[in-house]
């Protein structure tokens, strides 16, 4: 599945679309402890977390993940938001929890 599959299936809402929408989605990570995700997010990844903010969008481009959702009805803030957009970073949202969000994502990947 690409990025662009995943926001077409409308499962979540769009906060912003990156450029490379074509990109292939390898897998999936759930965490919110950021010194973690930046030692273990896999590239590709849909990167599943409550944490909308700059540092969020800092950790997802040093990974490289492919895609992050904001679960638990969070959105970024106005300095992240603009990150995403300077960075080209896709970023999705939805008021699902982490769990159930992830498990959206997974039975896509996996039908």
């Amino acid at each position: 599945m690409t990025i662009k599959e995943l926001i077409e299936s409308h499962v979540f809402e769009t906060i912003n679309i990156g450029d490379d929408t074509e990109r292939t989605i390898s897998g999936l990570f759930c965490c919110d402890l950021l010194s973690i995700a930046m030692s273990k997010a896999p590239a590709d990844s849909v990167w599943v977390t409550v944490m909308g903010n700059i540092n969020t969008l800092a950790v997802a481009a040093l990974c490289d993940v492919g895609c992050i959702i904001l679960a638990e009805g969070v959105s970024l803030d106005e300095a992240a938001r603009t990150k995403a957009l300077q960075q080209h970073i896709s970023v999705l949202r939805t008021e699902q929890p982490i769990f159930d969000a992830a498990l959206s994502v997974y039975e896509k990947l996996h039908a």
